[in-house]
């Protein structure tokens, strides 16, 4: 059972009930990530998120921790582009002691100076994780490919330099604009009392205010045609090809989620199928949604040894045209519409997916989307609208694309992608 109401701070609160699990999830959602940021400051919000951990007023940063791990619990966190979320999943019996942690973590956060200066020598080695891993450089360099300058493109973790910089009082204010209830949303799912749960909110969230609120908004990015090569003395060449894609929130989204299943989305796909099984050229190769507000791509994802690039680049640009005009049996539609839905059912098997879907939904979307609705939508997908996206997605080809790798004949690819491919060398250029 679900139920959607608003403390009178605008706080909004999403729950659903499932009296069979004797589990419950809650999240507190942000709805701040690194768009949100600029070129100076980028990287603070995910510096924001485990500071949040560090120690509060009530609790040292061991205590958060104990507090919930005690009782058998698991709390975390992560930053993403447009949002923060910080959750936690307990037996039912402990749901208002999550609640408490999570505001005491919010409200309570001290900030202290030597944590924070620890705390960046943590952010400055997941960094330098981060530029040891290709795909993660991959998909920092796409998405400059993708969207230049814009906020959406800058990588969540900011940069060395940034994260260097930052100091109590630009956290605290950064905060005090941006992690406010206007922003944000408390998404709870499990086994609770419902006659309780809306006082209990109110009584650990229902002061939440500030004076100096930024209410988020969102740029509409324009998809770029660039192509971007970024040297690494590694083995693998790692691609990232980008398609036309549908933002959140359009209803679209379902035919073309309908149809990357069919193209990349698993073994039997039709890149796998091809790249990998029939021609050997690969080991992985899928595509993916990324689905923004405003803006969303198709991204289609590939490693291989450079030699066998520019086969792999022409059979599947070859096969994206392909599929841009092939007509699909009833028989193909019915089993796609089933994997859909099965996939997305199986998702849902833990609280913690739940209060992910109804959390994301509420955030962004202001509504709830039920299992039902979701099965409505994807039966809802037909000829016509297959054919819609198909144009829409498809019929342009590949607009943009990244390459991580060594060894690589830039002239070549050149050639495929028929375009200048920019390279990058500086190793903070990615960065900010």
């Amino acid at each position: 059972m679900y139920n959607y109401f608003k403390l009178d701070n605008g706080l909004r609160v999403v729950t659903e009930h499932i009296d069979y699990v004797k589990s419950v999830s809650v999240g507190l959602w942000v709805e701040n990530g690194s768009r949100n940021e600029n070129i100076k400051n980028n990287g603070i919000s995910h510096f924001i998120e485990h500071m949040f951990f560090k120690g509060t007023k009530n609790r040292t940063a061991k205590e958060i921790a104990e507090t919930i791990e005690d009782v058998g619990g698991q709390i975390n966190a992560f930053t993403g582009k447009e949002a923060t979320c910080f959750y936690i999943k307990t037996l039912d019996t402990h749901l208002e002691l999550s609640l408490d942690v999570l505001s005491d973590m919010l409200f309570n956060s001290k900030f202290d100076e030597e944590e924070i200066e620890k705390e960046k020598g943590v952010i400055i080695e997941e960094i330098n994780m981060n530029e040891d891993s290709p795909e993660d450089v991959l998909s920092d360099l796409h998405s400059i490919a993708i969207w230049g300058e814009d906020p959406i493109s800058y990588p969540i973790l900011g940069s060395i330099e940034n994260v260097k910089s930052f100091n109590q009082k630009i956290l605290k204010d950064y905060i005090e604009q941006y992690y406010i209830p206007e922003n944000s949303v408390i998404s709870i799912c499990g086994n609770f009392d419902v006659n309780s749960i809306e006082y209990m909110v109110d009584k650990f969230f229902g002061n939440w205010s500030s004076s100096r609120k930024k209410i988020t908004t969102y740029s509409t990015p324009t998809i770029l045609n660039n192509s971007m090569f970024k040297q690494k003395s590694i083995e693998q060449l790692h691609i990232s090809l980008g398609l036309q894609g549908i933002p959140l929130g359009d209803d679209d989204i379902y035919t073309l989620l309908f149809l990357n299943n069919i193209l990349g989305g698993g073994v039997s796909s039709i890149l796998f199928q091809k790249v990998r099984e029939e021609l050997g050229l690969c080991y992985s190769i899928y595509s993916y949604i990324s689905s923004f507000n405003n803006t969303g791509t198709l991204n289609i994802y590939t490693g291989l040894t450079p030699s066998c690039a520019g086969d792999a680049l022409n059979i599947i640009k070859e096969n994206i045209y392909n599929f841009s005009k092939s007509d699909l049996s009833k028989d193909r539609i019915f089993k796609t519409k089933e994997q859909l839905k099965a996939g997305y059912i199986i998702g849902l098997e833990s609280t913690n997916s739940r209060m992910f879907s109804n959390g994301k939904s509420v955030l962004f979307l202001n509504r709830i989307n039920t299992p039902e609705d979701i099965m409505e939508k994807i039966d809802n997908i037909n000829i016509d609208s297959i054919k819609k996206i198909q144009n829409m997605c498809f019929k342009k080809g590949i607009l943009n694309s990244a390459f991580v790798g060594n060894n690589v004949c830039m002239e070549d690819l050149e050639k495929i992608m028929g375009k200048e491919i920019i390279a990058f060398h500086n190793k903070e250029s990615i960065q900010v």
